[in-house]
């Protein structure tokens, strides 16, 4: 590799090329970090900083050609990621290993066009802001700039097709946990392949992968595995929360301490850099408690309140129960008011009706619910003078909704063991491309807590008023109107 006397440390310090981008104290630890990646001395406040995220007690000296950024959000990773790309663009040479007529590539990869261009228009900020670097831009499109020294640096998608062929002179790949699986069971794992043969004949490439963890699966945690805290590593894995790198952002000020109210186990891996379990209990039974009514069974109609109602409809012949749950705002929280469940076997035609007059009971003609069976949930509530719309939200959307609310005690439930039993229950699984589902576990049910979680949700999420019944019918315990005179 051709030595440079001119380091990524020296830009930064110099004015004229990145300095006055870099003048707040808050981006030390991230010259600790350059430093470590580009081989260059350590202050001793740089070594202890490359010592805290990394778990190494060694002292590199070379320069590193892989390294994995696993930091929490907002930590400034993705300026970072795109200063390294133009100082290797701009002040490295790479003409010595391209062909006649060749060009390397600086690849900006994220799962998608619009996630990449946050580190572009950094990019071309950073080229824009400094003349003697916007000199070098030959072309410049919304997806890729071409420098006169055979240089091109460009937007690609997550996906192992679009990033063979190329020869790669430097290529960022930007939360990578959080990439779908689109071509293959591990599309991370084929996309960094391809970029590896595209390096393969560059003396000097650098890879640098930067992503918030997620689920203990796929190349970030492999990596993670393999090379943090092994002295001696040929690649560098750099583990640092939030707070660590981006001391703008303290860890106990309300940003943070909201965060993890609302969902602390999100709020770990997204600022602590923590990987989440695969598999993790939905809520505690604790929290549960804290936003249970104890010995409230039920509550009355109250025809001055705006109410939803939610519904799980069953076959009735199967499993599954058909359930029916109403709520309704007080102040800033959302309160359940009914829960009914009808266990099989059970005549779905005469559930839909009594489901129907209980709506009505509450001033509503109008419930909400998934897409299941088609078109008979419309018509059975229909046949009743009720009309069934299918809510916006999937059933997994819905429990990840109502998480923080139940964190930050926004709701109030009623004491029915059912429904707590199921919602405690409930277990988020995480997968290698960052999705999250929440459902319930083998053999468990969750009809209750599900249409308990959607009546809350639409309540919380400010649904429109359903249509109002008029007059309102309410109903005695034996199910006849009685006269609202």
């Amino acid at each position: 590799m051709p030595s440079h006397t001119f380091s990524i440390l020296s830009a930064i310090a110099d004015p004229k090329v990145f300095g006055r981008h870099f003048t707040a104290e808050s981006w030390k630890p991230w010259l600790a970090f350059l430093a470590v990646l580009f081989g260059l001395p350590m202050t001793p406040d740089q070594a202890a900083v490359f010592r805290k995220c990394t778990g190494r007690t060694d002292t590199p000296t070379d320069p590193f050609n892989e390294a994995w950024l696993i930091c929490g959000r907002r930590s400034g990773k993705s300026f970072v990621l795109a200063t390294v790309a133009v100082f290797l663009a701009c002040f490295r040479d790479f003409r010595p290993f391209l062909q006649a007529g060749e060009r390397g590539t600086v690849m900006i990869v994220a799962a998608d066009r619009k996630q990449a261009r946050t580190i572009f228009r950094y990019v071309v900020g950073l080229l824009e802001a400094t003349p003697m670097l916007a000199a070098l831009i030959q072309r410049k499109t919304l997806d890729s700039i071409d420098l006169s020294n055979g240089i091109t640096i460009e937007i690609h998608t997550a996906s192992y097709k679009t990033t063979r062929g190329y020869t790669i002179v430097a290529a960022l790949l930007d939360e990578i946990a959080f990439w779908d699986a689109e071509d293959s069971a591990n599309p991370d794992g084929e996309v960094i392949n391809a970029v590896r043969a595209g390096m393969a004949t560059i003396d000097g490439a650098v890879m640098m992968v930067a992503s918030s963890p997620f689920a203990k699966a796929g190349e970030l945690h492999q990596a993670f595995k393999r090379y943090h805290a092994e002295n001696g590593a040929p690649v560098l894995v750099w583990r640092a929360p939030t707070w660590i790198m981006n001391p703008t952002l303290p860890r106990t000020g309300p940003f943070l301490t909201r965060a993890f109210e609302r969902d602390p186990s999100r709020a770990a891996a997204e600022y602590c850099a923590e990987f989440r379990e695969n598999e993790e209990a939905y809520v505690t039974r604790t929290s549960l408690d804290d936003v249970t009514d104890r010995s409230v069974r039920s509550r009355p109609p109250n025809l001055s309140l705006r109410y939803a109602a939610f519904t799980d409809m069953a076959g009735g012949s199967g499993k599954d129960s058909a359930t029916l749950a109403i709520a309704h705002m007080e102040g800033n929280r959302a309160v359940l008011d009914v829960v009914l469940e009808r266990r099989p076997r059970f005549d779905p035609e005469a559930v839909a009706a009594e489901f129907a007059e209980t709506t009505k009971t509450f001033g509503i003609n109008e419930v909400t619910g998934d897409a299941w069976a088609g078109e008979w949930p419309r018509r059975a509530f229909a046949a009743n003078g009720v009309h069934y719309r299918v809510f916006y939200l999937s059933k997994s959307a819905i429990y990840a909704a109502l998480i923080p609310a139940i964190n930050s005690q926004r709701v109030l439930l009623l004491d029915d063991d059912r429904l707590l039993s199921q919602l405690s229950g409930l277990q988020r699984r995480v997968t290698a491309g960052g999705r999250e589902t929440i459902d319930h576990g083998p053999r468990a049910h969750d009809d209750v807590a599900n249409a308990a979680a959607g009546a809350l949700v639409a309540v919380l999420r400010g649904t429109r008023r359903p249509f109002v019944v008029a007059p309102p019918r309410l109903l005695d315990l034996s199910g006849e109107a009685i006269d609202d005179a």
